[in-house]
């Protein structure tokens, strides 16, 4: 529907784009009332329900315009732009209340398919099965009952699991934190001993040496003793031989007083 209203291109172009949308909803209307399969009629109500969501989106942006142009125009003209916008507004009013009437009649029909076509096409036994729409008020009240006794049943053994699965992560942690401490005494003990090796092995390399350097010394003055008690005997066995030097201590005393004077009496006279 072609509008004289005097409108700025912004605001021309969401009237239009409005207008183009209110004409898809009419038409989609119209195809929906010569569709008989239900699943098809809420495909199609599916897609007029998104066409109306563009369409109020598209009515707040006609709105924002409006009110940054409200400055710009007159105020009659501003007047007539808001007649015009709360017009946009009922007419898709309309159409959403003619989607909830459509809902409610396929609702009614789907409803209507299963309580006349469930036991047809898969028959089961009275006993086991019992269709909502006989059921009474009563008896429905005690399923809805009998099924939120059961619902709060499963949330107990739920919140048991829960509480279980909490207390066992505490306790692993607890156990984790103490196999923690532990390798790190265990970690501080190697390291202990590590460092009481490397000393042990200092205090053998020095104690080595000193032995070595004790057995040099032992082995020097045996060789000495040695030495010495082989001069002895042969001192002893060959007293005369010149080729043997004298021992201190050992060797006989010299009669020097009596060369002494052998040496200087002829001197004297």
């Amino acid at each position: 529907m072609a509008t004289s209203l005097p409108m700025s291109p912004q605001l021309e172009q969401i009237h239009g784009e409005i207008r183009d949308i209110f004409r898809a909803l009419a038409n989609g209307f119209q195809k929906l009332d010569k569709i008989k399969d239900s699943n098809r009629q809420s495909k199609q109500l599916e897609e007029l329900t998104g066409k109306m969501r563009d369409c109020k989106r598209l009515i707040k942006d006609f709105d924002r315009e409006l009110k940054d142009e409200e400055g710009k125009n007159p105020p009659e003209v501003n007047k007539q732009l808001n007649d015009e916008k709360q017009s946009l507004i009922k007419e898709l009013n309309s159409y959403v209340a003619l989607r909830k009437t459509y809902m409610n009649t396929i609702g009614n029909k789907k409803l209507e398919l299963f309580d006349n076509g469930a036991g047809a096409s898969e028959p089961m036994g009275e006993e086991n099965f019992q269709m909502a729409s006989a059921m009474s008020n009563q008896e429905l009240i005690n399923a809805g009952m009998k099924t939120m006794d059961e619902t709060d049943q499963a949330i107990e053994r739920s919140k048991q699991v829960v509480h279980q699965t909490v207390e066992v992560g505490t306790q692993t942690a607890s156990t984790l934190k103490a196999q923690t401490d532990q390798m790190g005494r265990i970690v501080n003990d190697l390291d202990s001993i590590q460092f009481s090796i490397k000393k042990a092995s200092q205090l053998v390399k020095e104690i080595g040496r000193q032995v070595a350097t004790d057995k040099c010394i032992m082995l020097f003055l045996f060789l000495i003793v040695c030495g010495v008690i082989a001069i002895i005997v042969v001192k002893i066995v060959h007293p005369n031989n010149k080729n043997i030097r004298d021992i201190p201590g050992l060797a006989p005393p010299v009669p020097s007083r009596r060369l002494l004077y052998a040496w200087a009496g002829p001197n004297l006279y």
